[in-house]
This record gives C-alpha cells, sequence and structure tokens, in this order.
C-alpha cells in the first residue's frame, strides 16, 4: 500500500501543482505569449506598411524625376530657341545695317560724282569761255564762231 499512497500522493500534488500552474502562472504566460504575438503581428504590419510607403515613395520619386527631367528638357529647347532667335534677330540687324552702311556710301559717292561733275563743268565752261574770248580777239565770224560754241555746248551735256 505504500506504493499506493505515494502514487496517489503523487498525483495529488501533481495535480495540486497543474492546479496551481493553470490558475496562475498559465495566464500570465498566455498574456506574455498574447502580448509578443501581438507586437510581432504589428511589427509585420508595419513593415508591410513600410514597403507600401517604401514603393508608393519610390513610385512618387520615379514621377517627380520623370517630370523634372521633361521640365529641364522643355527648358534647353527652349534656351535653344532662345538663343537661335537672338542669333536670326543679330543677323537681321547687321545685314540691315551693312544695307545702311551701303546706301550711305552709295550716296556719298553719288555726291563726289555730282560735286566733281559739276566742278568739270564749271572747269570746262571757263576754258570755253577762255577760248571764245581767244577766238573772238582773233577773228569776229559769229557764223564761225556759234558754230564752235555749239560744238562744245554738245560735248559738255
Amino acid at each position: 500500500m505504500n506504493l499506493n499512497a505515494s502514487l496517489i500522493a503523487e498525483m495529488f500534488a501533481f495535480a495540486l501543482f497543474v492546479w496551481a500552474t493553470m490558475k496562475y502562472v498559465w495566464p500570465v504566460l498566455l498574456g506574455a505569449m498574447n502580448e509578443r504575438e501581438k507586437t510581432i503581428a504589428d511589427g509585420l504590419a508595419a513593415g508591410e506598411r513600410g514597403k507600401q510607403e517604401l514603393a508608393k515613395a519610390h513610385d512618387e520619386a520615379g514621377a517627380i524625376l520623370r517630370e523634372a527631367r521633361g521640365k529641364a528638357t522643355d527648358a534647353v529647347n527652349i534656351a535653344n530657341q532662345q538663343a537661335t532667335q537672338l542669333l536670326e534677330d543679330a543677323r537681321k540687324q547687321s545685314q540691315v545695317e551693312r544695307q545702311r552702311q551701303v546706301d550711305a556710301a552709295k550716296a556719298e559717292i553719288q555726291q563726289e560724282l555730282n560735286r566733281a561733275k559739276e566742278a568739270l563743268r564749271a572747269e570746262v565752261s571757263k576754258v570755253a569761255l577762255a577760248a571764245a574770248e581767244r577766238i573772238i580777239e582773233r577773228e569776229i565770224d559769229p557764223k564761225a564762231h556759234k558754230a564752235l560754241l555749239d560744238e562744245l555746248a554738245g560735248q559738255i551735256h
């Protein structure tokens, strides 16, 4: 009996140990395990949200980068157009200025030519008058002199 009593006492002690463990230790362990499970689940959810936010941020960064590249390309194109326009304006302006200078030079040459013609006419007239005076002094033949003066006048014009 000794064996039976000792077995019953051990069973009773074990049952008391199981009951005490279930009553006082098990709820604390389950609470800690539940809290740990919740913490792990929250961490995994936060990690998943972080991945999604990272993917979203990556997509937004790509969109911003594409937009910035587009704006940069537009700015370069506009700058090239403005540079081309400035060069074209400068070219037109230089052509206008060159034509103005050519026209001014032509006008000045024409004026010099006219002055030279007038000076030549005046000189020819003086020479003709001097010649006429000499002819008149030598001989007074109106018909011959008139023909000579008409010939000289025709050469002047």
